[in-house]
């Protein structure tokens, strides 16, 4: 059956309010076929989430709307896959609230959206051979997916030639860019023969976005910022900037920049990348 994820502006509502709106949800669903599965509550933004399985986006607003009224904003269908990368593969409590991992809140409803890409795949290939260039490409997902679970991040896909991966924090995210970044500089002093480098790219936003998209320019801009870096250099769109004020981060602000698929240049910032000590 279909997944949908919609989204409540509910300003105001408290964690109690909310938590009896999904057990009236739950009271009612059968009748529709719908099976509400959990949800995440951003009270400071007075925004709410909620993740079900439904015979159609109708079938899961009958539902709300019976219950209690509450009809979402708006509804999307998404995979399970990316839904449980960029809201949290956490299992909810009693009442049907996904918490953050290690933290007694609600989840925020900010993801942070994490690409990267290996410099010179395909030429790699053509001048190492394919046995060394999958070995490298072996080398780089070991990396990168240490560094995942070092720093709380979920890998959504691997692209090909890179990883994309979802976090709940910024500055996480962040960190682990940071801490690729100094692993692939190991792997290259200790193995001169073996040249690897990558690009880095992260934006932020909510999980449900314009037109109904999940995630869709969020992705699209970490995507673009990705490709827009130099080797061994990780951009950040200004959102994640933000969010990472007063978390001991490091930046180079390079100022608006124009990138492919976004009609107005973006502000794009550097992460500062200390050597490792």
């Amino acid at each position: 059956m279909p997944l949908y994820m919609d989204i409540h502006d509910v300003p105001g509502a408290t964690l109690e309010e909310v938590a009896k709106a999904h057990m009236a949800d739950m009271r009612t669903q059968d009748k529709y076929h719908v099976n509400y599965i959990k949800y995440w509550m951003n009270q400071k933004n007075g925004k709410v989430y909620c993740m079900c399985t439904a015979p159609n986006a109708e079938a899961a607003e009958a539902v709300h709307r019976e219950a209690h009224g509450l009809v979402a904003d708006r509804i999307v269908e998404v995979t399970p896959e990316l839904a449980e990368a960029f809201m949290g593969a956490v299992d909810p409590d009693p009442n049907g609230a996904a918490m953050m991992p290690g933290n007694g809140d609600h989840d925020p409803g900010i993801r942070t959206v994490f690409f990267t890409d290996i410099v010179g795949s395909t030429s790699m290939t053509q001048r190492l051979g394919d046995e060394l260039a999958l070995e490298l490409l072996a080398v780089h997902d070991r990396i990168v997916r240490h560094s995942l679970a070092a720093n709380g991040g979920q890998e959504v896909k691997h692209t090909g030639d890179g990883i994309m991966a979802a976090f709940l924090s910024a500055a996480s995210a962040i960190r682990c860019g940071m801490a690729v970044q100094r692993e692939l500089g190991r792997h290259c002093a200790e193995n001169p023969g073996q040249p690897l480098q990558v690009r880095i790219g992260l934006a932020a936003g909510e999980p449900l976005e314009r037109q109904n998209d999940f995630f869709g320019s969020t992705v699209q801009l970490a995507a673009r910022l990705c490709a827009h870096a130099q080797p061994e250099q990780i951009l950040v769109s200004n959102v994640v900037a933000e969010l990472c004020l007063g978390k001991g981060l490091g930046f180079r602000d390079l100022g608006e920049v124009p990138l492919k698929g976004f009609e107005q240049p973006m502000r794009v910032h550097c992460v500062l990348v200390p050597p490792a000590g």
